[in-house]
């Protein structure tokens, strides 16, 4: 098993967060030093985090770039930030910690996951259901690679690549996030078996691979199981899914040969599927 990395300190003990209208493209942490932590854009919506106050830096930020729009700035913990403290959490096999709390037995299957200031520390019930589908399929079947579309920290990506897949590509459309998951990746000392790459999910959905891992929003996942790669794909999990939308998928997916192995439904909201594909044509 790969040697863990020794514990950190937690990333920052206060964030102060800037919130705009526009759009500022790249990693901006040249222009505002080493308080920067990130940027998070959505849409036509951009958070900048840093550990102290940046105020000096936004205003020359404004007046350089009068085409962005400040809505507003705040100030929390980063648990706050969380929802809640990030502690190590355990996911069937798997034991999910951040660097800092590092407590893993002889018979865990570690994960080291820093969320940094990416939405979500890796406990979500989607992400639960997602690690539990993943250790099924690698339990009972050999897996030679993955693929993590909407890969957020990376965890889903790590967690096959822990489980033995030797090649797994994460790929994120947020430049934050495919950043948090290479350093992830970089803490679990995974470099040679998982690759991050920072692009959209549909333009990597038909890359060759026996699994599909895919827990992103209805909105992308519809146009997902509408490429041809998707059906080259040998398992598939799918997740991400409110009720009106994973009765769609599961009616389209089942239309075309699409074998269900198993079926997860948290809080009666959350929907998360396992299936088998035979490699046939599709068609809607």
């Amino acid at each position: 098993m790969s040697r863990a990395p020794a514990e950190t300190a937690v990333p920052a003990s206060r964030l102060f967060i800037y919130y705009f209208q526009g759009r500022l493209g790249k990693d901006n942490a040249p222009i505002f030093g080493k308080t920067f932590i990130g940027n998070w854009e959505e849409g036509d919506s951009t958070f900048l985090f840093f550990s102290e106050p940046a105020d000096d830096a936004i205003d020359r930020l404004l007046a350089a770039r009068p085409g962005l729009k400040l809505e507003d700035r705040f100030c929390m913990s980063y648990d706050e930030w969380h929802g809640e403290p990030v502690h190590p959490f355990r996911a069937g096999r798997f034991l999910i910690m951040p660097p800092w709390r590092r407590a893993a037995d002889k018979d865990d299957v570690p994960v080291i996951l820093d969320p940094g200031v990416v939405f979500g520390a890796g406990n979500h019930p989607t992400t639960r259901d997602c690690l539990a589908a993943i250790e099924m399929v690698c339990d009972r079947n050999s897996v030679s690679s993955s693929l993590d579309l909407g890969c957020g920290t990376g965890v889903l990506a790590i967690a096959a690549a822990r489980l033995g897949s030797p090649c797994n590509l994460a790929v994120d459309n947020n430049f934050l996030a495919a950043k948090t998951a290479r350093n992830n990746v970089g803490l679990n000392h995974l470099e040679n078996q998982v690759h991050v790459v920072c692009g959209s999910a549909l333009d990597f959905t038909d890359t060759a691979a026996d699994l599909l891992i895919a827990n992103i929003h209805y909105a992308v996942m519809k146009d997902i199981i509408d490429r041809p790669g998707f059906f080259e794909k040998k398992w598939v999990i799918l997740s991400g899914l409110l009720r009106s939308e994973a009765k769609d998928i599961e009616m389209r997916l089942a239309r075309n040969g699409v074998t269900f192995i198993e079926k997860w439904v948290k809080d009666g909201v959350w929907h998360t599927f396992l299936g088998h594909l035979e490699k046939r044509p599709h068609a809607y």
